[in-house]
């Protein structure tokens, strides 16, 4: 059962962008590598996403994970005051992010992450076909696999990403490690 408002429009942000696309459910699950039950229960807000499934998700419809969050916001903004900032919990692993820029039209973004201690998540490669990304690490320790590559980031330490391969972000601290990542569209 959704239990807050950002998930519930997130669900149908999900259902919007497959039916924009003419996709049916088969059509999206076969894009995305996740279950057509699974999106149906997404759709009708019986199920919480994880950010493994929604980094699929974006991935098949061809947009960041930011991007689909961003969509299921409020659009147009030029100011994002810190109450308005939407943030999104992952029910699996307990990694937070807060959406910190506007959503206007100025193909960037600055979302504030946050994992726990022990926890990954990992997105696949069509995740980043259409995107630049840095990651700015404000405090605690990050661990990013890059395919075969891993590269350790501590407090102040910022990592342009290359070209597009499955990653993962990890944190092997005692504590969450807390993180910008800046998001420009290609």
């Amino acid at each position: 059962m959704i239990v807050d408002e950002l998930t519930s429009r997130l669900a149908e942000r999900v259902r919007i962008e497959r039916e924009a696309r003419g996709w049916s459910l088969s059509d999206l699950a076969e894009r995305s590598g996740v279950s057509r039950a699974m999106i149906s229960k997404i759709e009708r807000g019986e199920a919480s996403p994880t950010a493994i499934l929604l980094g699929k998700l974006s991935g098949a419809f061809g947009l960041t994970l930011s991007n689909l969050l961003a969509r299921a916001e409020t659009q147009g903004e030029r100011v994002r005051r810190l109450k308005d900032q939407p943030s999104w919990r992952d029910p699996q692993t307990g990694f937070t992010r807060r959406a910190v820029s506007p959503t206007g039209e100025a193909g960037l973004e600055l979302v504030e992450a946050e994992l726990p201690a022990g926890a990954r998540i990992s997105y696949p490669a069509s995740s980043y076909a259409f995107i630049r990304q840095q990651i700015w690490v404000q405090s605690g320790v990050l661990d990013f696999e890059e395919g075969e590559a891993t590269t350790r980031l501590e407090a102040g330490d910022c990592l342009e990403l290359g070209p597009p391969v499955d990653c993962a972000f990890s944190n092997p601290g005692p504590g969450a490690v807390r993180y910008v990542v800046v998001v420009v569209r290609r």
